[in-house]
């Protein structure tokens, strides 16, 4: 086997490449990571940190500080790269994701490497996340602003060799001239390692035991937010418990803002639905952020799991929630409807009804072995489109050997 030397690049290490940083790695290859993150660490992945020279400038135009932030990530990026070059690493393919601008210049510093850009999302103020939800519409600098956000993905597969994207949905957001060099590929769930746990327990942070089969909802979000859905489900939650009294709820989730708009010093969504929505808090646990065999434990003993957002970026955590035969109850908008049927491989509700939401998770407590097929069903499609040995890695594995083969 030929060994190669393969350069990834993620502010967050690992992000989405930890499956196929792994792999490499594992089969004897150099690896490199070029990243912000000062936690995490890969065993024999060379790790380079990054810090910006300075902050975007504070009289700078409102418009232009994501761009301003994209070329200082740049240039960071690019500095780190000709540091790993005098040290003799010199990388056969270069992985990254460009959405912060940290593949900006990489072809200035490898002119002549492959570069394979990951490309998430293309911002678009009609149709998309902007203005869906009319509770939260978006002021017109902010829409004005998403059309310059969107010169970093414009200046990113202008320079790249080749582009993927993980969903259909997030691959229709873009212009056909990035379309035309680009593939949808997904990252890749371990199906092997993720399923359904019959036996399950998930003990909360006041020592309460939740088994499978009980009466348990759960929900899940990095931050609890708007963009997933929080506010709706909050809604939801009187008239669940008074349909099913004895429901455990389970909330997963952080109280900052990934997406949308992000509140004052101290305040955050939670804070403001608490005070809005009034219901038995000793069956509601916010458990935070949920390591990942806690939070796949939570998946195993659910009975209704609720994932909502806007028409936005997909969430890792949906395909892993059909990966583990949850009964999902999701919002109908486009990134949902992509990898779920209503009636098929799980429920799905208008995002804005509360009270539709609440009405199916009361059926799905009431009658849970009426859904089994349709579990069974979600999980057969996340194995069949989204697992990580048998479809997402040889996608990707086949895609950089073609980009190394050009060169």
């Amino acid at each position: 086997m030929t060994q190669r030397s393969y350069l990834f690049i993620h502010q967050n290490m690992p992000g989405q490449f930890l499956h196929l940083c792994l792999y490499l790695r594992d089969r004897g290859h150099r690896v490199a990571f070029i990243t912000k993150n000062k936690q995490n660490m890969i065993g024999n992945v060379t790790k380079v940190m990054y810090e910006l020279s300075r902050k975007p400038r504070e009289d700078q135009h409102p418009y232009l500080v994501s761009t301003e932030e994209g070329v200082l990530h740049g240039q960071a990026v690019y500095r780190s790269i000709k540091n790993l070059e005098s040290k003799g690493f010199r990388p056969d393919v270069v992985v990254g994701h460009c959405g912060w601008g940290e593949t900006m210049f990489v072809k200035d510093a490898l002119p002549d490497v492959p570069l394979l850009n990951y490309f998430e999302f293309y911002y678009n103020a009609i149709g998309q996340d902007m203005n869906f939800d009319p509770e939260y519409p978006a002021a017109v600098d902010g829409t004005l602003r998403a059309r310059v956000m969107n010169s970093i993905s414009l200046l990113a597969a202008a320079s790249g060799d080749w582009g993927m994207t993980p969903t259909q949905w997030q691959y229709s957001t873009h212009p056909t001239s990035i379309q035309s060099r680009m593939s949808v590929m997904h990252e890749g769930v371990d199906t092997q390692a993720i399923g359904p746990k019959p036996d399950a327990v998930f003990v909360t942070e006041s020592g309460k035991e939740l088994r499978a089969g009980q009466k348990i909802v759960t929900f899940v979000s990095r931050n609890l937010e708007p963009y997933r859905g929080f506010h709706v489900f909050m809604r939801a939650i009187p008239e669940i418990q008074r349909l099913h009294p004895d429901a455990e709820i389970l909330i997963v989730g952080m109280e900052g803002v990934s997406y949308g708009v992000k509140l004052p010093e101290g305040d955050s969504y939670k804070k403001r639905m608490l005070a809005e929505v009034s219901f038995d808090a000793s069956r509601v646990h916010f458990t935070g952020y949920l390591q990942p065999p806690q939070f796949r434990a939570a998946m195993h003993v659910s009975m209704a799991h609720i994932y909502l957002t806007y028409p936005f970026i997909l969430s890792w955590s949906l395909v892993e929630s059909m990966a583990s035969e949850c009964l999902i109850i999701g919002s109908k908008t486009a990134p949902v409807e992509e990898v779920l049927t209503d009636g098929q491989t799980g429920l799905l509700v208008d995002f804005k009804d509360h009270m539709a939401l609440a009405t199916r998770v009361g059926e799905a407590l009431s009658q849970p072995e009426s859904f089994k097929q349709i579990r069974q069903n979600a999980r057969r499609m996340a194995v069949r489109e989204f697992d990580l040995r048998s479809v997402c890695l040889p996608r990707q594995l086949g895609l950089i050997d073609s980009l190394i083969g050009r060169r």
